[in-house]
């Protein structure tokens, strides 16, 4: 393919991350120590096994001539790039990470960062949460971002209080069930 059509020189996310959720400006980066441990895992993992192997396969590939028309060049190339654009991403986001410890809470009646909510719907359905760092956010295994609607209208609320919020179903309202800090 001529490199006219190919889009190489693409400016990258100001964050290095096309799909990391953006931290409120002014805010902190708030982290368990299970995300924090998480991130710093992926990181070494990149740094130590994924990429020297991919640099040791560009290289090789370098030396079999051609470059324009060398799939393992280019393709190593771009997931070089890509690499190293998540590392960055991940040492940004390890640097200025503020790690809370949730069992060491000592205001359990109110939630906080960290709180695993038990909260129930007016069909009587209940569901669990637990309050967490942007970073570390997988709502499918009941972790929310604490920016998240939900996790802001929980924020302060004690049990028996109902929250009301809004999702991409429309306004809901919950009630808090029970807290717990582990």
């Amino acid at each position: 393919m001529n490199k006219a059509f190919v889009k190489e020189d693409a400016p990258e996310e100001e964050d290095g991350h096309p799909s990391a959720p953006a931290l409120p400006h002014g805010t902190k980066n708030y982290m368990t120590r299970r995300g924090y441990a998480q991130l710093k895992a992926e990181l070494e993992h990149l740094v130590k096994t994924e990429r020297p192997a991919l640099v040791q396969v560009v290289s090789w590939a370098a030396k079999n001539g051609d470059r324009s028309e060398n799939g393992d060049y280019i393709y190593g190339k771009k997931r070089l790039r890509e690499i190293d654009r998540r590392i960055r991403f991940l040492m940004k986001r390890l640097e200025t990470a503020v790690l809370v410890d949730p069992a060491a809470q000592e205001n359990t009646e109110q939630v906080f960062f960290g709180a695993t909510v038990t909260v129930c719907d007016a069909e009587g359905c209940e569901a669990v949460y637990q309050i967490v760092g942007i970073d570390e956010a997988d709502a499918g295994n009941g972790l929310i971002s604490w920016i998240s609607p939900l996790a802001r209208a929980l924020l302060k609320a004690r049990e028996g209080d109902a929250v009301r919020f809004q999702s991409p179903a429309g306004l809901r309202e919950l009630e808090v069930v029970e807290i717990r800090y582990e």
